[in-house]
């Protein structure tokens, strides 16, 4: 067991991510189908053992393979992925209030989703900190190196941003409300124009260094967790604010939840059919099963919990059906994910050493440390 964790990445907390995803964007759908409560508590239920399995394999890697983990923070290709672990937490602990409390009660959840906000946002703070440093001062990158993976570590204060209002009404009334709210409200903030920094860098590099690698084609999907996760935010703060901070600032954020959410989805879904183009050319080109195929997963569920945001605080029924059928792509995406996923682990592949590309002038493939499978 500790041999097999030696090159067991943060990359891996994906998984728990779009699983956890999938339990909360299916309790955020405008329909209720019978059934559908239940077996997205179960889903969460498999993103909690998950997480719980990951922490205990990561604390075994640290522990026994202290010099892997020192070589992921100063290889730029996974030092992004520990943002991963804040949205992990982040992820669960909103689905224990949204869907798991009907199978573990309101107060354990809330209580397991104080723990996991806390922990995940304090993680989330300090990767936004340090990724970017280690970049700066430790890593030797060129633009031409720039992928959406480098959004991880920022997106993460966002992910609290968009959770921490589910904690808001079991706080007691008055200043403890308030400062959770705005403190959501500036970690919004603060990944967004962390996010409107670095976006561009990705941008031009697709533009003018031409496609990605096969490997790492999928995080393209990765940009829209940014634009869903903030539509959902705004439209969490407009849900909880009145009563919690003065009637002017309360109907602000109802006017933000639709100024903001509307053009922000819009070029999500811009966006959406430039990241699918992409996927379908690698595909053809031979792209095989990595871990990067977990891109597909919470992003898309971010961008159904955004449209469901705009849903409720426009009641126009486009939304409702933006929402539905993005959860379709989500759930499809997860379940070929999971699969392929579970059959790597049996083989093997996705815990060997990472195998060194041939260089080439333009490369199509290239060394990932995401676990890919031929």
């Amino acid at each position: 067991m500790v041999t097999a964790v030696r090159h067991l990445g943060p990359n891996w907390y994906a998984s728990v991510m779009g699983t956890a995803a999938v339990a909360t964007a299916g309790a955020a759908l405008p329909l209720r189908l019978p059934g559908l409560r239940t077996t997205c508590a179960a889903v969460w239920g498999l993103s909690l053992v998950l997480l719980v399995i990951l922490l205990a394999a990561r604390a075994l890697h640290w522990t026994h393979h202290r010099d892997q983990a020192r070589a992921h923070l100063l290889d730029p290709a996974t030092a992004p992925f520990y943002g991963c672990l804040a949205m992990a937490l982040l992820a669960v602990g909103g689905g224990a209030v949204t869907v798991g409390r009907d199978w573990i009660g309101t107060g354990a959840a809330v209580a397991l989703d104080a723990v996991l906000f806390g922990a995940g946002t304090v993680v989330g703070l300090a990767a936004a900190v340090a990724v970017p440093y280690l970049m700066a001062v430790r890593h030797r990158i060129e633009p031409s190196q720039a992928t959406p993976v480098w959004l991880l570590p920022l997106v993460a204060p966002m992910v609290s941003a968009a959770l921490g209002p589910l904690l808001v009404p079991y706080l007691p009334p008055g200043q403890a409300r308030e400062t959770l709210l705005l403190a959501c409200f500036a970690m919004f903030g603060l990944s967004l124009l962390a996010t409107l920094l670095m976006l561009p860098l990705v941008f031009a590099r697709i533009v003018a260094g031409g496609p990605l690698p096969l490997a790492l084609t999928p995080t393209l999907f990765l940009v829209l967790g940014p634009l869903g996760q903030s539509t959902t935010a705004v439209g969490s703060f407009a849900d909880v604010a009145p009563g919690v901070v003065p009637a002017p600032y309360s109907g602000g954020f109802g006017v933000l939840a639709v100024l903001y959410g509307v053009p922000v989805m819009g070029f999500a879904l811009l966006w959406f059919g430039l990241a699918t183009a992409h996927v379908l050319r690698a595909r053809r080109r031979g792209m095989g099963f990595a871990l990067t195929w977990w891109a597909f997963t919470f992003p898309v569920g971010t961008c159904v919990t955004g449209a469901a945001a705009l849903a409720r605080h426009t009641g126009l029924v486009v939304y409702e059906g933006l929402a539905v059928g993005l959860y379709a792509v989500l759930v499809g995406a997860w379940a070929v994910a999971a699969v392929r996923t579970a059959r790597g682990l049996l083989s093997g592949a996705l815990l060997a050493a990472p195998r060194t590309a041939l260089p080439a002038p333009r490369p199509t493939t290239g060394r990932t440390r995401s676990g890919a499978v031929r």
